[in-house]
Parts: C-alpha cells; structure tokens; sequence
C-alpha cells in the first residue's frame, strides 16, 4: 500500500504538470514559432534528462550504447519528439487550445489498431466501435457548436492535431518492442537526437534570431514540466505501482484538467460541445479497455 501510495502521487504531480501543457503551449506560441518552441524545449528537456541518467547512475549503460541502439534512438528521437511536438505545436498554433488538446487524445484507441496492423494484435468489434465513437467525438470538438464542422475549427489544425496522435502511438509500438535498455537511457538519447534534428529547421528559417524572454521561459516550463520531469515522475510512478491498469487511468484526467487551466489562464470560454466530444472520447476508450479486459482469456 505504500508503494502503491507513492505511485499515485508521482501520477497526480504528471497529471497536474501534463494538465498545464496545453496552456504552455498557447502562451510560448505567442513569443515563438512552433519551431523554435520545440527547439528550446527539446533543449531544455535534454538537459533535464541527462541529470536524470546521472542521478540514476545509468551513465555506463549511457556509454554502452551500440550503433544498432543508437539507430533505434534515432528513430525513436525522429518520431518523439521531434515529428510529434513538431506536429503538435503548429496544430496549436491554428487551433483553440480547448480545441488541439481533447483532439490529441484519440491516440489510446490509435495505438489499439496500429498494435493490430503492425505488431499482430487481433482487432475485436469494440476497437471499430470505440474508434467510431472517437471521431464522433472528434466532430462534435471540431464543430465549436457549428453544426458545419470546419465553419469554426481549422480543418489543417484538426488534421495535425489528429495526426500527432498517430505519431504519437507509432513511436510507442517501437519504444514497446526495444526492451534491452533502461527508459530514462532511452529517453535521453530521442530528446538528444531530436534537439539536434531541431537545428535544421532552426537555421534554414532563421530561428535563432530575436528569441524573446518569455518564449525562453515558456519553452524552459514545456521541456520540464510536459517533458523531462513529467516522463521521470511517470517511469517513478510506474515502477512503484502495484496495478498499472487503475495507474493507466490517472492519464484520462489530463484533458479535463486541461480544461480549467485553459479557462483559468487563457481565459477561452468552454464551448459545451468541447465538454461532450472529449467526453464522448474518453468514453470510448474506457468502453474499449473495460469490454477488452473482459474479454481477454483467463
């Protein structure tokens, strides 16, 4: 019961630190571009994660990295965070915060199908379903109480938003199938790899000229607390839990958390069709883990 105690508070701390991203990412995007916001980001994240590989003392497995390793870290550096937060911070930079966030959120029942696709996992009728009930959801979110979906919404920033959790969900079927090394290892190798990738983007548009204080700090706030931190206290949380399935669904809190902090900050008006789609999402993921878990032979 202790460790299970120390497990929740580790997931309230990232459920607070992840509820405050979307707002983070509004502010920074008013002092930077969605590209040199992931830059600064990445950087600061890097820097964070490398205290973690020492603090940890997995520096000589650090060291001890292959070239094969090291191809797979480039991969999984390529897709998050760089290709993830890359999409991401320009859906955000179109989109209503209260918009982009519940948008990102379909990647639980993503990663469902991709698994089926790519790692051989069978596809039952409540995946299809809850996937139905997601873009349902999706509609209504994107719709900001029009009943002409695109009238309100960006369709561009809906279909990047969309897309990120693809992303998403793809970096997390090769992130499961790389076994042999510690996560913060990992980790700190993709956020390395993706910083480096950020200086591409960074000189070829001239990024590194009037970087303003505010998009500085707001960056320093993402890569700790949406970032580095937050993936720490997850992994710390994780080890200590003694059921990861009821750990799984502190997660769901995120977008609804989200909420307040767009409202309370950002002062954006939640619109009512925001509430129901992110319900209706949510919804549909917990109908398809509850009908799988049942499901499942004993």
């Amino acid at each position: 019961m202790k460790n299970q105690r120390k497990s929740y508070l580790y997931a309230s701390l990232v459920v607070l630190f992840w509820g405050t991203s979307a707002t983070a990412f509004e502010i920074g995007l008013k002092f930077l571009n969605y590209y040199q916001l992931l830059f600064w980001s990445s950087l600061a994240a890097t820097i964070i994660l490398w205290g973690a590989v020492v603090m940890q003392q997995k520096t000589d497995e650090l060291w001890a990295t292959t070239p094969k390793q090291l191809l797979r870290s480039a991969l999984q550096g390529l897709l998050n965070p760089f290709l993830y937060y890359f999409i991401l911070f320009k859906a955000y930079s179109l989109l209503p915060a209260q918009v982009a966030q519940p948008l990102n959120y379909v990647w639980p029942i993503v990663l469902v199908l991709l698994s089926g696709i790519f790692l051989g996992q069978k596809l039952h009728w409540y995946d299809f379903t809850a996937l139905i009930l997601s873009l349902v959801g999706v509609s209504i979110i994107s719709s900001q109480g029009n009943f002409n979906i695109f009238a309100q919404s960006n369709p561009w920033g809906v279909t990047l938003a969309l897309l990120s959790s693809v992303v998403w969900a793809s970096f997390w079927i090769i992130n499961v199938r790389d076994k042999d090394r510690s996560e913060v290892v990992k980790l700190f190798l993709s956020f390395a790899i993706s910083t480096i990738l950020c200086f591409i983007p960074m000189i070829m548009l001239d990024g590194f000229s009037n970087i303003p204080r505010n998009g500085l700090l707001a960056s320093a706030y993402i890569g700790a607390f949406e970032m580095g931190i937050a993936f720490v206290l997850w992994l710390k949380a994780m080890k200590y839990a003694t059921n990861t399935a009821k750990l799984g669904n502190f997660s769901y809190l995120v977008p609804f958390v989200a909420l307040v902090f767009i409202s309370w900050v950002l002062h954006e008006q939640i619109i009512w069709t925001t509430i129901v789609g992110l319900a209706i999402i949510i919804g549909a993921i917990l109908f398809q883990q509850s009908i799988g878990s049942q499901t499942k032979p004993t």
